[in-house]
């Protein structure tokens, strides 16, 4: 089975109830052009087309003969700024309607959203996903907007049930990476991301969250963004002050990557680094900054067959299907 581990899908119907349930939500307003603005924030780009557009989304998958597809929501969306009690309102609304999305039509896999401006909510919320057929959460690298962190004590309620249930816990860059210099040149995609999920990843890794939580499947999107390459660093790091910090290499060989580097060198470089048997291939669908025709990268990575397979989904069947 061919599995696209990565992609984002906001519902059509998420839409017309965000319009329907507004009052519910007095701390998120749907901006004219179809963004949001959360708390009175800066507002997020407009949910664009290819985020809700089933029919071109299944187009695709056909041409790229791809099965699956395990989708979250979108990142700009999750509102970790807003109190807690409404941010608890706002991810179950979200998983409502993926899960709805998912049951019409059975190609996409869903991942949850969970209010991590507050872990004992977002702790609750992933035990009612679990129990609704959720296999996991897909959250964003910044909790409680911009600057917050993974590894922020308030979490521990949500990495103990995450740990528990044996969910699987996608890491994605948010909206804002955290460092304004980025702001040009497209370079927010091109870089920003990677900064943002490499600094959440680092702190993740040196809090001992990764080996502490070991039964929390953890996935590093973006080909685990910079890790395979600072290795080096992070060792070195990490034995100048062993008695405090998580050890890196254990972490990485304990985490999960999809594909999306974009290069079958460096494809090849974070197999060499956590092991091929931890890759997914992933798509980022619909954002152009993805791959947007996602087995190739690991066709020309010359990986054997088994590996291919495993690649192309036969990993992700174990860990979103079984």
């Amino acid at each position: 089975m061919i599995i696209d581990c990565h992609a984002h899908l906001v519902p059509p119907s998420l839409l017309d109830a965000v319009r329907a349930q507004a009052a519910s939500f007095p701390s998120i307003k749907l901006m004219e052009d179809g963004g949001f603005s959360f708390a009175g924030g800066k507002p997020t780009r407009p949910v664009s087309k290819p985020l809700s557009d089933i029919t071109a989304r299944l187009k695709w998958m056909d041409e790229q003969k791809i099965e699956r597809q395990v989708v979250g929501g979108w990142l700009d969306m999750f509102g970790y700024e807003v109190p807690a009690e409404e941010g608890a309102r706002w991810s179950r609304l979200i998983n409502a309607h993926l899960a709805q999305a998912a049951k019409s039509e059975p190609r996409f896999v869903p991942l949850a959203s969970v209010p991590l401006q507050d872990g004992a909510a977002a702790a609750e919320v992933l035990r009612e996903a679990h129990a609704a057929g959720f296999k996991g959460a897909m959250i964003g690298t910044q909790p409680k907007g911009k600057g917050g962190v993974l590894d922020d004590p308030s979490l521990k309620p949500f990495w103990e049930a995450a740990n528990e249930l044996g969910s699987v816990i996608f890491i994605h860059p948010v909206f804002e990476s955290g460092d304004d210099r980025v702001h040009d040149y497209g370079m927010a995609n091109a870089v920003g991301r990677i900064t943002d999920t490499l600094i959440a990843m680092s702190r993740l890794i040196y809090a001992g969250h990764v080996v502490r939580y070991a039964n929390a499947k953890i996935v590093a999107g973006i080909g685990g963004a910079a890790l395979p390459y600072v290795i080096g660093r992070l060792r070195r790091n990490y034995l100048l002050d062993r008695e405090k910090l998580g050890d890196p290499d254990a972490a990485l060989a304990a985490m999960y990557y999809d594909t999306i580097v974009q290069d079958p060198r460096a494809l090849r470089y974070l197999a060499d680094i956590a092991g091929s048997d931890r890759i997914m291939m992933g798509s980022d669908m619909p954002f152009p900054i993805g791959d947007l025709t996602p087995m190739t990268v690991v066709k020309d990575a010359g990986f054997s067959a088994s590996e291919a397979a495993a690649m192309n989904g036969g990993l992700a069947e174990k860990l979103f299907l079984k």
